[in-house]
């Protein structure tokens, strides 16, 4: 895979400002990992008077994940916190690796990869917060948001410009997608919309 030029305008925008090393790694990457609050949420929990809790997710990363998916690269949410608006969203977008209540992701990340059988260069993380760091330590490609802890932000190889909840995801999908050649396709083809998939 050739991650140094693309082939489609849309591609190349999505690449204009990406390091070449970064690009190399965003090409790797055939299992993609990520956190929930703070990375698919803007972190927000809401509670109700019955005590459960609301979370908002964003329609665009939904669409990003199915992309990637449809792309060929693996997709897996590791969580710490626990509950089942996660699994439902999940669920909504064919995402069968959901692991929740994980305090060490790093070994999640390891067990996931193993299971997939790739190695942990060709895997990614995206994370936001401490909890995230053993995981971003481990992965080919570690990726974060721009509202995360700036240390956090400093161990990622690449940082999204939207904040986790409003788009960063999708940032990150496109990334991944277009460093591997497969984004244009989804540009001037018929897309996930058009039959009818929930994002």
């Amino acid at each position: 895979m050739n991650a140094t030029f693309a082939t489609h305008p849309g591609e190349a925008l999505v690449l204009a400002r990406i390091a070449p090393g970064v690009r190399e790694r965003a090409a790797a990457v055939r299992l993609m990992v990520f956190d929930v609050d703070g990375v698919l949420t803007d972190g927000s929990l809401y509670y109700g008077e019955n005590g459960e809790v609301f979370k908002r997710f964003h329609s665009l990363d939904g669409h990003g994940l199915r992309l990637l998916m449809e792309g060929g690269v693996k997709v897996a949410l590791v969580t710490g916190r626990s509950g089942p608006i996660v699994a439902r969203r999940a669920a909504e977008l064919g995402i069968a690796d959901v692991q929740q209540g994980v305090r060490d992701k790093g070994a999640a990340l390891a067990e996931l990869a193993q299971r997939h059988a790739v190695q942990l260069t060709e895997t990614g993380f995206m994370g936001d917060d401490v909890i995230d760091l053993s995981a971003m330590s481990r992965a080919g490609f570690a990726a974060s948001v721009p509202n995360a802890p700036g240390y956090v932000a400093q161990a990622a190889h690449w940082v999204a410009t939207q904040p986790g909840g409003s788009g960063a995801v999708r940032e990150c999908c496109d990334l991944l997608l277009a460093a591997r050649g497969r984004l244009g396709g989804f540009l001037t083809g018929p897309g996930l919309l058009d039959r009818g998939v929930i994002q």
